[in-house]
């Protein structure tokens, strides 16, 4: 008999790798050991942003030695094609390239300076075309990626007029950089006949598996796609993840040999999507008191030069546009434009950084008017529990944690009290100026394209009384396998030890959706649920007949059947127990089936896209984050002193690794607003693409005092085991911090003018912003 020690309901369990990531042991797709056949592929790219090819030679590459493949768009015997929502994406360029780094041909070969060599042999000709780098470009030339899209509440523009004051103005949001520690990788192995085993570092196996046997044109059943873990993705890999693995494929399946594709650092940067660019436009209508009475929004994002999700990117960011906050009369319009450079993707958030950006900035720029503290503006404009909490896409705000969370961290932080003391310190310092800030995050949980919310698992029983679980979902690091575990663990009523979460794997949980839309837990810890309901059921009811055997006197009821602390008892008769080892043998023998597959799609949602309303989200995250910054005004440069955040996490299902995720997300969300700046030259050019000219976060960017707390008492009614996801939400909170920053520049004119800022606050962005404030002139609302 096994024995076990930990309890699933204990919550804060380590990473189910977090001991093989720190010897090393983790074995990721560059690690796997492969047999002595393996070649290298490399992939040739554009050097142009926008170019015809007249021309091109591959003879002289293909009689390099040790060259097994040089293959070109002729060479694709299925479907030029890999665009992931829309087919705008070929595999391999024909006779126009649209970007630098657009791939046009493919190399396999025993060693990587063989395949270097061969590209250099490589005669390729141009004719360069004007290329269009900017969304201003874009928009000039009407270079629409598709229609635009609109929602609208009420009467905005009426509205506005009657208003007592309006303000108008633009802001613009930078790209970023994925910067997954794990570059874009696959290994493709060819196997029987037609077969092709894939494993890639997608969050997405199903899609990379629909299009690598597009591509290869052969059936989804020959091609198996395997997902053990990933070095980081962060929406990197939802869809581009899909580039590296075609590429692998074709060359795996025309050499008849394995193939690996591991992008070099800079080529990865230069050769996939960043976050998308944003440039807004608004008009906010509100009275005296700083209550928003209406809102006019123009968003324009800067897509790149095919679809990727970029519509379902803009989507999400229309639906965030409005925060926290109720507005009574608003309209969003949005626009997707084309440009030359790689295809912008999902980045953690999706579209809400970009959307919460401009209404913080609105609210930001109110408070001013009454000369009043931005916190207290936002707290008058939150959604309202009984009234006032209708979203602009016509969704109810339930369970609004906001306003205990606003309660809770005005409290825990000392909010005004700092206030005062930053005031009275910028009235004492000439050439350091403090910034304090606080902004809410309100942030929809579910894919917006509804159909995509549904998960499956497989769930095995052993005869030792272990547990092996496959599930649709893919680990980044984020934790979901461990959560997992520990749900199984705890619906079984079992320890953690017996529960294994194995490789995710397209032949044994078909047709998934993406771990993406922080929906990982939500989904496949419900399918995982609807699994081992199936299986207790089973198992509960064989339980009762066996108990009523060896007690026919008194028999047993299946509904009295319990699981809990590693034995299956009835709970009206106590003596009636049995150990969950002997429990799973005697299944066995009494010919019962310890194999069950789960299913799960969310309940009670439903979205008009055409309309732009109804119920996108199955329930909404909240939480809120004050940044308190010392700027230094002669070099530009802030240190972050203290970090307050109080979040929604529902009932945890694993604080450790929920605390994680919050203070991950929060400092990936302060690269974004500070120094993460992406910038390409006039011919396309990315000047920021290696560790040397982009610069994540490092130590001396986290908060000197970073305080972290949960929202107590607020299960989440309706998901799995009451909890909530948080992925996605904490990378907002990096939004005060900008802000705080914001606030030290007003501070050089005592907030008598309103800076010019936009994101991100870069030291370069923060000394043109207070140059300018030194003759700028005083800028109110109508």
């Amino acid at each position: 008999m096994i024995t076990h020690h930990s309890s699933p309901s204990s919550g804060n369990v380590s990473h189910e790798s977090a001991s093989t990531h720190v010897t090393g042991e983790a074995v990721y797709i560059d690690d796997m050991p492969v047999s002595e056949q393996l070649l290298t592929g490399r992939v040739v790219t554009s050097v142009h942003a926008h170019a015809r090819i007249t021309s091109f030679d591959l003879r002289e590459a293909k009689n390099v030695p040790g060259v097994h493949a040089v293959l070109c768009f002729k060479d694709i015997p299925g479907q030029n094609q890999m665009g992931p929502v829309v087919h705008d994406e070929l595999c391999l360029a024909i006779d126009t390239v649209t970007f630098i780094g657009q791939a046009i041909f493919l190399i396999a070969a025993e060693t990587e300076q063989q395949a270097l060599s061969a590209e250099k042999l490589i005669k390729i000709e141009y004719e360069l075309l004007e290329p269009i780098l900017t969304i201003e470009q874009a928009m000039e030339k009407n270079n629409l990626l598709g229609p635009p899209r609109a929602m609208e509440r009420g009467t905005p523009d009426s509205a506005l007029r009657s208003a007592p004051h309006v303000i108008t103005g633009e802001l613009r949001t930078g790209a970023q950089e994925h910067w997954y520690l794990e570059s874009q990788i696959c290994l493709s192995i060819p196997g029987e006949h037609r077969e092709m085993n894939i494993y890639s570092g997608t969050q997405n196996p199903t899609e990379t598996q629909i299009l690598i046997a597009e591509v290869l044109g052969i059936s989804m059943n020959e091609v198996t796609v395997e997902v053990r873990r990933m070095g980081g993705a962060f929406g990197g890999k939802e869809t581009q993840a899909n580039h590296v693995a075609c590429w692998s494929a074709l060359l795996a399946q025309a050499t008849n040999r394995p193939v690996k594709i591991r992008l070099f650092r800079d080529d990865d940067m230069v050769m996939t999507g960043k976050r998308h660019r944003f440039l807004t436009r608004y008009e906010a209508g509100f009275d005296e008191h700083g209550m928003l009475l209406a809102l006019k929004l123009e968003l324009n994002s800067d897509g790149g030069a095919t679809t990727d999700l970029s519509f379902a990117i803009m989507e999400r960011a229309m639906l965030h546009t409005d925060n926290a906050y109720f507005v009574p009369h608003m309209a969003v319009l949005a626009r997707v434009w084309k440009t030359n450079l790689p295809s912008n993707t999902a980045f953690r958030g999706f579209g809400g950084p970009q959307g919460m950006a401009v209404i913080e900035t609105i609210i930001d720029r109110i408070a001013r008017f009454p000369k009043k503290d931005a916190l207290e503006v936002r707290n008058k404009n939150f959604y309202g529990i009984d009234a006032n909490n209708i979203t602009h896409y016509g969704q109810k705000i339930e369970n609004n944690r906001i306003h205990a969370i606003y309660a809770r961290i005005r409290e825990s932080s000392d909010y005004y009290n700092r206030r005062k003391e930053t005031d009275q310190f910028n009235a004492t310092h000439e050439f350091v100026k403090k910034g304090l800030a606080c902004t809410p995050v309100k942030f929809g949980i579910s894919f917006t394209t509804t159909y995509l919310n549904q998960a499956g698992a497989h769930v095995n029983v052993y005869t030792d009384g272990t547990i092996l679980i496959n599930h649709g979902g893919t680990e980044m690091g984020q934790g979901l396998h461990t959560k997992i575990r520990q749900i199984a663990a705890a619906e079984f009523g079992v320890s953690l030890e017996r529960v294994k979460v194995n490789a995710t794997n397209t032949s044994k949980v078909p047709n998934t959706s993406a771990t993406a839309a922080s929906s990982g837990t939500d989904l496949n810890g419900a399918a995982v649920k609807n699994a081992i309901d199936i299986l207790k059921s089973r198992i509960a009811g064989d339980m009762a007949v066996l108990f009523s055997e060896m007690h026919p006197d008194t028999p047993s009821r299946r509904e009295d059947i319990l699981f809990q602390d590693d034995t299956v008892f009835d709970s009206a008769h106590a003596q009636r127990t049995m150990h969950f080892d002997d429990v799973t043998k005697q299944m066995r023998l009494r010919q019962i089936s310890l194999s069950a597959s789960g299913y799960y799609r969310t309940p009670d949602i439903g979205w008009d896209k055409q309309k732009g309303w109804g119920k996108p989200f199955h329930y909404f995250s909240f939480g809120m984050c004050v940044s308190e910054i010392l700027l230094d005004i002669l070099t530009g440069r802030h240190t972050l002193l203290r970090a307050d955040i109080v979040h929604d996490a529902g009932k945890s299902l694993n604080p450790l690794i929920d605390r994680g995720q919050i203070e991950g997300g929060f400092i990936q969300g302060i690269g974004w607003c500070t120094t993460e700046e992406i910038k390409w030259d006039n011919r396309g050019r990315l000047l920021s693409h290696s560790p040397d000219t982009y610069k994540i976060p490092t130590v001396q960017d986290i908060p000197k005092d970073f305080r972290v707390e949960f929202l107590q008492d607020a299960p989440n009614p309706g998901t799995i085991r009451q909890s909530k996801t948080v992925a996605e939400p904490p990378l907002m909170y990096g939004l005060s911090t900008w802000l705080a920053i914001k606030d030290a520049v007003s501070a050089t004119r005592d907030h008598q003018i309103e800076p010019d800022f936009s994101l991100p606050a870069t030291v370069e962005m923060i000394l043109l912003s207070i140059e300018k404030l030194k003759h700028a002139p005083v800028r109110n609302a109508r």
